[in-house]
């Protein structure tokens, strides 16, 4: 390629030489940007979906291709967000799809150094007996002066800005249920 070739294939020069001095069309056009489609166009299916990380319920369109999510946007059709997302809306593709993400129940036992896989179904039932055994053990029928109080002070919940109203709804029903009386959200606080 010489060199007039090469002046002539650059962008710029076709810019000022040409009729299209805004480089609105022909000379912003580049072999390389030819080839370029959108990311989304390549999805196999578009899911609707809500934002997992506040209790705004903002909603997102997750673009999948070959069972992997490829992209997540805002949704334009809901009348929340109207098609934005916040910064960590935005990046919630790194939720789904980072390699550092754990998968699976990692559990290290008292005084150890190691942490080891232990099955769902395993870790679900430790939690529930440690669940069970603490409020029993801590349960209040009635205060010194027999007022009835039917509490425990053995356990809290701080919910997190990940979980949306349904789950903080639910969350606040079970922990209401067991008798505790200390729950709370950081997304209110």
């Amino acid at each position: 390629m010489g060199v007039r070739q090469w002046i002539e294939g650059w962008p710029v020069y076709r810019q000022l030489a040409g009729p299209d001095r805004t480089a609105r069309g022909a000379a912003a056009k580049s072999a390389g940007s030819e080839a370029w489609h959108a990311r989304t166009r390549d999805a196999d299916q578009v899911v609707k979906s809500i934002c997992p990380y506040c209790a705004v319920g903002c909603g997102q369109k997750v673009y999948v291709q070959d069972g992997r999510v490829t992209q997540i946007e805002g949704d334009p059709d809901s009348p929340i967000s109207r098609g934005r997302l916040c910064p960590k809306g935005s990046a919630s593709k790194q939720l789904v799809t980072s390699p550092s993400r754990v998968t699976e129940v990692l559990y290290r036992r008292p005084h150890g150094t190691e942490w080891e896989s232990l099955p769902l179904d395993q870790a679900m039932e430790m939690i529930a007996d440690r669940v069970l055994a603490t409020r029993a053990q801590t349960w209040q029928d009635s205060d010194e002066n027999g007022v009835r109080l039917n509490r425990t002070l053995g356990f809290a919940s701080l919910g997190g800005a990940t979980l949306d109203n349904e789950e903080n709804y639910l969350m606040k029903k079970l922990y209401t249920a067991l008798g505790a009386i200390q729950i709370e959200n950081q997304a209110r606080i």
